[in-house]
């Protein structure tokens, strides 16, 4: 299977994804929010690095409830356009923007 080679907008949802999960986990160890969410430290790791921008969605909503976070709150953080205001196509609404 080819896998096609992702967009700036997926790279940069998936660095807001990583960042979220870092901040939400705060304190506690890699190491138990993995085993508690059923996902490899590796995993957990690459996802936090953003070096996974597109994880499976029963991946991130077992980290989510580990770490308390409504799968409604990750997509709101996660598909916010640029911080400087700039949406990534101007006109057209986040949800409609950011669809895969």
């Amino acid at each position: 299977m080819v896998r096609l080679p992702l967009t700036s907008a997926e790279v940069e949802r998936g660095q807001r994804l990583g960042a979220l999960l870092r901040r939400a986990r705060g304190d506690r160890s890699m190491l138990e929010t993995a085993l508690d969410a059923g996902v490899s430290p590796e995993t957990l790791r690459k996802i936090e690095s953003g070096r996974v921008a597109t994880p499976a969605f029963p991946t991130i909503a077992a980290i989510a409830n580990v770490l308390g976070l409504s799968l409604d709150a990750v997509w709101t953080e996660i598909t916010q356009p640029e911080r400087d205001g700039e949406p990534t196509t101007p006109g057209r609404p986040a949800r409609e923007r950011l669809a895969s």
